[in-house]
C-alpha cells in the first residue's frame, strides 16, 4: 500500500510538472567547445538513458557521420539537416539530470564557424527549436503513456479486489440468509415438537390410564 502511495504521488507531481508548457530557450553554454550559444528544453518523466538513445537515433535520421560520447557531451558528426540547407552541422548535446524526473536537453548546433542563435540565424533557429520542441513533448508524452499503463494496472488491480470484496459481501449475505432461513425453520420445529410432546403426553396418560384400569380389573377377579 505505502508502494503504491508513493508511485501515485510520483504521478501528480509529474502530471503538475507536465501542466507548465514545454519551452525551448536559449543561453552560453560549455559543451566541449568553450561557451557558445544552445538552445535548452525539458524534458519530464523520462530516463536518462532512453533520453540519449532517442537523440542518438535522431542524429543517425540526420545522417550523421559520426556519433560519440565524451564526459557527458555527445557529439554528432556533420549532421545533415535539410530543412537548414544542404550545409552540414556539428551537434553537441548534454542531458542535466535535475530534480522532480526533469532531464535538461542542452543543444549546441554548430553551423561552421558559428553556433547557432535566434539573433544570427533566426529562420534556422525556428527550425532548430522545433526540433527540440517536438523532441521534447514525444519523450515527456511517452513517459506519461508509461505511467499511465502503470497506473492502469494498478487500478484494475483494485477493481479486481473491490469486485472480489463485492463478491464476498454477497456471499456472506447469502449466508446469513440461508441461517435465518435455517433458524426459523429449527424454531417452528421446536415448537411443533412441543406440541407434539404435549399430544405424546396426553396419549400417554390415557394409555396410562388404561393399563392401571386392566390391572385393577385383575386383581378384582376372585
Amino acid at each position: 500500500m505505502r508502494k503504491f502511495t508513493l508511485l501515485l504521488l510520483s504521478c501528480l507531481l509529474f502530471a503538475n510538472l507536465w501542466g507548465q508548457k514545454i519551452q525551448v530557450h536559449e543561453q552560453s553554454e560549455d559543451l566541449g567547445k568553450g561557451k557558445n550559444n544552445a538552445l535548452v528544453v525539458s524534458i519530464y518523466g523520462a530516463d536518462e538513458g532512453d533520453v540519449e538513445k532517442e537523440w542518438k537515433s535522431l542524429m543517425k535520421d540526420y545522417n550523421a557521420q559520426k556519433i560519440s560520447s565524451s564526459k557527458g557531451i555527445m557529439f554528432a558528426d556533420n549532421a545533415t539537416i535539410k530543412e537548414m540547407g544542404n550545409n552540414t552541422i556539428d551537434i553537441y548535446a548534454r542531458f542535466d539530470v535535475k530534480k522532480d524526473g526533469e532531464i535538461e536537453l542542452v543543444v549546441a548546433f554548430d553551423l561552421g564557424g558559428a553556433y547557432l542563435s535566434s539573433s544570427a540565424h533566426a529562420d534556422k533557429y525556428k527550425i532548430a527549436e522545433k526540433i527540440m520542441h517536438d523532441f521534447a513533448v514525444k519523450l515527456s508524452a511517452e513517459a506519461i503513456t508509461d505511467k499511465q499503463k502503470v497506473q492502469q494496472k494498478a487500478l484494475d488491480k483494485l477493481n479486481s479486489q473491490q469486485k472480489d470484496l463485492e463478491k464476498d459481501n454477497k456471499n456472506l449475505n447469502s449466508d446469513i440468509i440461508d441461517y435465518q432461513n435455517k433458524i426459523k425453520k429449527d424454531q417452528d420445529a421446536i415448537e411443533k415438537n412441543k406440541s407434539d410432546q404435549a399430544k405424546k403426553q396426553t396419549e400417554i396418560s390415557n394409555q396410562q390410564k388404561v393399563v392401571d384400569d386392566l390391572a385393577k380389573q385383575a386383581k378384582e377377579v376372585k
